[in-house]
């Protein structure tokens, strides 16, 4: 099922994927307050299919859903079509966030949210979208971080683990090329919301803990180091004995 909300002036496309009606009509409403454009979907298949239709600029996802989880309905999207994700689930458990990390996601928020901090968080993803291409120009002439068996392109946007091609959502790897260029250097979490996310506060700490935990899933949980009540810091790996490799770049 697929309704529809719009505004006049509206100039985003947001997909709201929820199956409960009163807050879906809530989040719509909400959205179009704000200028843009709201599309609503019960369930995710229907979701995928809307995603593939109305190519929307971002998209709110459930992840208790009726026909195909918001799990599965996130990786079919982004397979499709790179789009910010924004999940929502009804539980707090750190693997639930993970997982839905690790299936795209690029944001999460906790039932029962404030209707303001939603709209802040999409208004943070699409700014992040609309400073990706200045990033990516900026990244043209970056040099590759070689760290031996890790290896990062910054213009290509590739890491490869021990020679194998390591797949990151787009915030998983500018958090790692964010710390990447500072090995050892401890950041705090406010700053990596500033660098990353272009969070001006610290009320999404939290975030930042996830996605380094799913970082650490993909890449060996050595890989950042946690300087416990500030932040995070890159550790590279050790070379090989008789490797004679020097890590930096190139």
């Amino acid at each position: 099922m697929l309704s529809t909300s719009s505004h006049q002036n509206s100039t985003r496309t947001i997909l709201v994927v929820e199956d409960e009606p009163d807050l879906a009509t809530a989040i719509a409403q909400r959205i179009t307050a704000n200028g843009w454009t709201a599309r609503v979907a019960s369930d995710g298949a229907s979701a995928v299919r809307a995603a593939k239709q109305l190519k929307p600029d971002l998209v709110i996802m459930d992840v208790m859903l009726p026909v195909m989880d918001g799990i599965e309905a996130t990786k079919r999207i982004i397979a499709e079509r790179p789009v910010p994700v924004l999940m929502l689930t009804a539980r707090d458990a750190e693997s639930d966030k993970v997982m839905g990390l690790g299936a795209g996601a690029d944001d999460y928020m906790t039932k029962p949210f404030s209707p303001r901090e939603l709209i802040a968080r999409c208004e943070a993803l699409l700014r992040r979208v609309e400073r990706a291409t200045i990033i990516a120009k900026n990244m043209e002439n970056e040099k590759v971080l070689d760290f031996g068996s890790l290896v990062i392109d910054p213009r290509q946007r590739i890491v490869t683990l021990n020679g194998e091609q390591v797949h990151l959502t787009p915030t998983e790897f500018d958090l790692l090329a964010t710390l990447a260029r500072k090995p050892k250097t401890v950041f705090k979490r406010e700053k990596l919301l500033e660098e990353v996310w272009d969070w001006p506060d610290a009320s999404g700490t939290r975030t930042v803990d996830s996605h380094v935990k799913a970082l650490r899933h993909k890449l060996g949980s050595q890989m950042i180091r946690t300087a416990h009540g500030v932040g995070y810091a890159f550790e590279p790996p050790e070379p090989d004995e008789g490797d004679g490799k020097e890590s930096g770049t190139r």
